[in-house]
């Protein structure tokens, strides 16, 4: 057996800096390994790559790096796709063949370049688990391979091989627990080559309906549910969302895709395992049309649901862009996201409470689609009494909630007169609208900010 595809992959990245949105964190560097498949591509871990300003791939045995740059990424799925354009460093590498999703029991390789080394690495385990895991680079929910092989540093992105042939990519190690990886499946791979041969990134798609199990027998008579049918309980369903417009709140969901959803959320997948329902998202991409059945106060709807990104009320983690950010009158407003969160060491447990219950549970509406922040109030004469009132959502201005940060930010640059803002809290700030904007240069001056927004919502307030 021959591992000659595999290489090493060097990321210099630079996070960016959520508690001063405008600048970004110092450059870091790390390692990983990567995989040569057909087309001349790498395929490697999104987490390896995510915020590089710069890469570099290595053959085995080989002392030279080649410049590789990003083709194609899917964060959700943790895979991205890399690509050489030295034509010399394709010569003799041959690529590896993608294989098929491995069966419980089965010998796999895991082969990378682990830190404390220069050389392969080759570690042999068995698959153990085949089901619906947590990614802890997106915290998405979605098909994973369990081994019993270690996967440490630098391994991280590198080929799982069963015999001649790559059934996964390695992205992760399971919490609390010793010697047990977990592997991206080949059908995500094979979505990403779907999707960068259309010149796109992957997005994994979301269902967007928040559902709850129905094993009470109380509960389902209740649904009008008939004997023998199973599903789950819709207890939300986001906007804008895959289905949005389609299921309601008090719905039963009962198939999705041609799988009978059982009472306990899962479904019996390519006739081989049984995991949680959201394991059909791994076949297809945004965009796809799916059927699915459900019951509302006791009648059956035939539909179907047209697959949507992935969306929420609070972002989880966000790769390869800046902050969303806007200052004005001296408070720096931003969107609530994971991101913002992590600020706070040991965040689940620091981080103010109300903001964690709107990462978890947090609904996105029509009328709520994120949540904007103070994260700073800046000192100034705009702001002397309110220097406390940081850390705090955004809940009216002038008596209406915003949409979003570019829904507040056009309410600001628009404002005339007296301008009233309510905190989450219930503090009350009030600006002369004509007085903050007279004070933005001095604001913008006083602490070394390039400009008053972020590039999404527009060019600077002049």
């Amino acid at each position: 057996m021959s591992y000659m595809p595999v290489v090493r992959v060097f990321a210099t990245t630079q996070r960016p800096d959520y508690e001063n949105p405008w600048q970004t964190q110092s450059a870091q560097n790390s390692t990983g390994s990567g995989v040569v498949v057909e087309g001349r591509y790498i395929v490697t871990g999104a987490h390896v790559v995510a915020d590089a300003t710069f890469l570099q791939v290595q053959k085995n045995s080989d002392p030279d790096k080649a410049v590789a740059r990003v083709v194609a990424v899917g964060h959700g799925c943790d895979l991205a796709l890399l690509t050489v354009d030295d034509d010399s460093f394709w010569d003799d590498l041959p690529a590896a063949e993608l294989g098929t999703l491995p069966n419980l029991r089965d010998q796999v390789q895991v082969v990378g370049f682990p830190t404390g080394g220069d050389e392969l690495s080759v570690t042999e385990g068995v698959v153990s688990r085949i089901e619906v895991q947590r990614y802890s680079h997106s915290q998405r929910y979605l098909l994973a391979v369990t081994v019993d092989a270690a996967i440490n540093a630098g391994n991280s992105g590198g080929p799982v091989f069963q015999g001649d042939t790559v059934v996964g990519i390695a992205f992760q190690t399971l919490a609390d627990a010793e010697n047990i990886g977990e592997l991206v499946p080949t059908v995500f791979i094979r979505r990403l080559l779907e999707a960068a041969a259309r010149g796109q990134n992957l997005h994994v798609p979301g269902i967007g309906a928040a559902t709850q199990g129905l094993e009470n027998p109380t509960l389902r008579r209740h649904l009008k549910m008939p004997d023998g049918q199973s599903g789950v309980l819709v207890s939300a369903v986001a906007f804008g969302s895959s289905a949005w417009g389609v299921l309601q709140p008090g719905d039963v969901l009962c198939s999705i895709d041609g799988h009978r959803i059982a009472n306990n959320q899962t479904v019996r997948y390519r006739d081989r395992i049984r995991t949680h329902f959201a394991v059909v998202l791994a076949d297809h991409h945004v965009g796809d049309q799916i059927p699915i059945t459900c019951l509302r106060q006791g009648e059956r709807i035939d539909t179907h649901i047209t697959l949507a990104p992935h969306v929420h009320l609070v972002a989880a983690s966000r790769y390869d862009t800046q902050p969303d950010w806007y200052l004005w009158g001296g408070l720096v407003f931003q969107v609530l996201c994971r991101d913002y969160l992590e600020t706070w060491s040991k965040w689940w447990a620091n981080a103010p409470r109300r903001m964690v219950d709107l990462y978890y549970n947090g609904e996105r509406t029509e009328g709520r689609q994120e949540v904007v922040v103070i994260g700073q109030i800046l000192a100034d004469e705009l702001t002397v009494g309110y220097e406390g009132f940081y850390n705090r959502t955004v809940a009216q201005i002038n008596g209406r909630a915003p949409v979003d940060l570019a829904d507040l930010a056009r309410t600001l640059d628009g404002a005339q007169g007296t301008l009233e803002l309510v905190t989450d809290m219930g503090e009350v700030m009030v600006f002369d609208a004509a007085a903050a904007r007279a004070g933005l240069e001095r604001v913008l001056t006083r602490y070394r900010i390039p400009t008053d927004r972020s590039e999404n919502l527009g060019p600077a307030s002049t």
